[in-house]
């Protein structure tokens, strides 16, 4: 026959992604949005610095990148305090999960997530073939002994947890990350992805041990430091388990551009606490807009607050598309009990405004079916 051969894999797998993105949203209403805040992008932008590195680096566009990202691994290693050897450079979290998905998962392999945790690995994991185990949260908090138990019982190879969470922005303390670490079962590697550590309370982020061959710690530039469209992270682990991502990943996937604007973004530490200082005051003004409106909003250590709807998830739904008709564009997480809430990124005040105009209309809407 004339065509493609797809993998038995591919051939199982439905064609679906794990987000519709909001310019292809913008499109199908026919308008742009009047808030963006629905990705958890940092609408604070980046450092000037960075954009500054970005703009001298264009001339240069012609050039194959650095397949090492030698100058950022290097300047990683000595503000995290560890070796150039214990980091791997890839594009974005999501580019990173798929090459640690493609080293430790072959077919039937076993694999243990949370129900409604970020849906890109999950993506990873049904490519290769891997067999996905889900446990519920609890009170809006990833479970980390249902995790265990479950790894335990199929004899997980890889277990996913964020801290802080997305999609609920809850976290866990140190202790109890360090807990599970020490708990894993025997070959079974834990996912720790820390894509919001940056605005993170100190007693949620485990002391950095590279020595532990069991953890891979994920880490971006898209979110504190306001490149998401750059496609920066890295990953943090014991040199042995790093050296490993040398076999399988796509070593001139990481643009040059955005390897010299992320180093300009690392060192510009005043540029980072202005946009952690925006985002407590963001998350605030999302809280004050949602009691207002007689909703919840829970605590969050990341830069977006989920807010309880105060029904189920048909209502949170139905509030969802009121507000994207208004032009606010926010997301929901996907499972219920949680999918009772919207989820918000912070943003400056005049989007947030547009937010405390649109919410009132949206309720009423919700609430009229």
């Amino acid at each position: 026959m004339r065509g493609p051969r797809f993998t038995p894999i591919v051939q199982a797998l439905p064609a679906t992604v794990p987000f519709v993105g909001p310019e292809q949203m913008e499109r199908d209403r026919g308008a742009p949005f009047a808030a963006r805040l629905g990705a958890n992008e940092s609408v604070f932008g980046p450092s000037p610095q960075a954009l500054a590195a970005l703009q001298a680096s264009a001339g240069e566009i012609w050039k194959y990148p650095d397949s090492t990202s030698f100058e950022l691994r290097h300047a990683l290693a000595d503000d995290l305090g560890v070796a150039p050897e214990n980091i791997v450079v890839g594009a974005g979290i999501d580019g990173l999960l798929d090459s640690t998905v493609r080293l430790m998962v072959g077919t039937g392999d076993h694999v243990v997530t949370s129900d409604g945790a970020y849906p890109t690995f999950n993506f990873h994991v049904a490519g290769y073939g891997g067999t996905l185990h889900k446990v519920p949260y609890r009170d809006d908090h990833e479970d980390p002994d249902a995790l265990l138990a479950k790894a335990h019982e199929v004899g997980a190879k890889l277990v996913y947890l964020s801290n802080p969470d997305n999609p609920m922005g809850t976290w866990l303390s140190a202790e109890r990350i360090e807990a599970m670490i020490a708990a894993l079962p025997e070959g079974c590697v834990l996912v720790l992805d820390e894509a919001y550590v940056e605005f993170a309370p100190a007693d949620a982020v485990p002391a950095l041990d590279v020595t532990d061959p069991a953890v891979l710690r994920f880490r971006t530039f898209s979110k504190a430091h306001g490149m998401a469209g750059a496609r920066v992270g890295y990953a943090l682990g014991r040199s042995d388990v790093i050296a490993a991502y040398e076999k399988v990943r796509n070593h001139f996937g990481m643009n040059r551009s955005a390897q010299i604007g992320a180093l300009a973004a690392l060192r510009d530490h005043d540029w980072l606490a202005h946009v952690q200082s925006a985002v407590v005051a963001a998350r605030e003004s999302i809280a004050a807009i949602a009691r207002d409106n007689g909703l919840v909003p829970i605590p969050s250590a990341t830069n977006f607050v989920a807010v309880d709807c105060g029904g189920d998830g048909d209502f949170a739904r139905r509030v969802l598309g009121a507000l994207v008709a208004r032009g606010v564009f926010v997301r929901m997480p996907f499972v219920a009990p949680e999918d009772r809430c919207i989820r918000i990124s912070a943003g400056p005040p005049e989007m947030l405004d547009a937010l405390a105009a649109a919410l009132p209309q949206a309720l009423e809407a919700a609430r009229n079916g």
